[in-house]
């Protein structure tokens, strides 16, 4: 467009495995979607209905180096899967849906804890502490086509070379059609948007020189050293 004042910024993209690229439109996250980290962080997993909150695009990443945010001495990783829409809708029914997804990756929410508890405690909101640049690490994205809906299978991640986190996506309070679903009736949907979708307990702390690999069962693996 001939009119724009600057160039438009670039598209933010993600590798497909198997050959293509990915457009992110938005990135949507469910907060504690398992029972264990839900009372790790002090919440009640048995009467908390799923919530959502949002990091920009440009924070997502395609693993390799990520640097250690400012304003932060307690950078934290959830290790999460990563459902890509690749359909939109809105108001949709759980049991259409799988309907809308292209495929699933790991991912990493990377979290300043710090600046997460101090926006609880004074009910501030919570972007600062989850949407800043290279927040959202994502692997490639697996399609349907090859590696269907994973329901179950173990996910986990590994702080130089020691498991943190280890799981099972079948121990999310709110399955993945569950979530679509309520994230439908909130907003429209679109083709690129991307939805992490909570992380198991053991949550913790990295550091700079720190090497996190993150593995969902079945669907793919995410590399990331902080630097």
């Amino acid at each position: 467009m001939d009119d724009l004042v600057f160039a438009a910024p670039a598209v933010v993209v993600v590798p497909v495995a198997g050959g293509g690229l990915f457009p992110v439109r938005r990135v949507f996250c469910v907060g504690r979607n398992y029972a264990a980290h839900a009372r790790e962080m002090g919440g009640d997993p048995d009467r908390e209905p799923p919530f959502f909150f949002c990091k920009p695009a440009d924070a997502v990443v395609t693993g390799g180096e990520v640097r250690y945010p400012p304003a932060t001495p307690n950078l934290h990783h959830e290790m999460e899967l990563v459902v890509a829409i690749g359909h939109g809708g809105a108001d949709v029914p759980a049991s259409e849906a799988l309907g809308l997804v292209f495929g699933y990756a790991a991912g990493i929410d990377l979290t300043r804890r710090d600046l997460q508890d101090e926006a609880k405690a004074t009910r501030r909101p919570w972007d600062m502490s989850k949407g800043f640049d290279q927040s959202g690490p994502v692997g490639e994205i697996a399609p349907v086509a090859k590696v269907g809906h994973p329901a179950a299978g173990r996910i986990f991640l590994k702080v130089n070379g020691e498991v943190r986190q280890d799981g099972d996506l079948a121990d999310q309070i709110w399955a993945v059609p569950e979530v679509i679903a309520a994230l439908s009736r909130l907003v429209r949907l679109q083709a690129g948007d991307l939805i992490f979708t909570g992380t198991p307990d053991g949550v913790g702390p990295l550091g700079k020189g720190d090497l996190a690999e993150g593995h969902i069962e079945g669907v793919g693996k995410l590399r990331v050293t902080i630097i």
